[in-house]
């Protein structure tokens, strides 16, 4: 749905035909975003373990761009990089362009509390940390660490 400041009633933009299948419809759609780039929608059709992409304007159905993930949280880097959140595999999985299978940057290595684990990761962000090796370096060294433990 998409709502105008002050609208009483909102539009349908992706999905609106029933919970489904089908490249009209989606079932429990998680999290979506909007790629600048093809001014389009990515969404996860999470029950439907799909990502699809929905045209922003005048989209009948959605395109399906990655297949076979539980995805529930998704986003876009500054590069055109696509993250998206698989629940089911405990991963992080990172996307170019075009690719169908993506590298998994964090997790993948089942569920658990290990420092190569995630347990049922839910969101994720872009974050960019500098590490400066002249000035204390293992100081913010471990803080770097921490930060990325807090944020993936």
């Amino acid at each position: 749905m998409e709502w105008k400041f002050g609208a009483t009633n909102g539009t349908v933009v992706a999905g609106g035909n029933g919970e489904g299948n089908g490249t009209n419809q989606l079932n429990n759609p998680a999290d979506v975003i909007i790629d600048k780039e093809t001014d389009s929608l990515i969404i996860s059709d999470y029950r439907n373990k799909r990502v699809v992409r929905w045209p922003r304007r005048n989209g009948t159905h959605g395109e399906t761009i990655i297949t076979n993930i539980a995805c529930v949280g998704l986003t876009i880097d500054d590069n055109g990089y696509l993250y998206a959140v698989d629940f089911d595999k405990h991963e992080l999985r990172q996307y170019k362009i075009g690719d169908t299978q993506g590298t998994v940057v964090a997790g993948g290595n089942g569920q658990g509390n290990r420092l190569d684990q995630l347990s049922n990761p839910t969101y994720v962000f872009v974050s960019i940390h500098v590490y400066q090796s002249q000035r204390h370096r293992g100081n913010h060294y471990r803080q770097l660490l921490n930060q990325r433990k807090r944020y993936l």
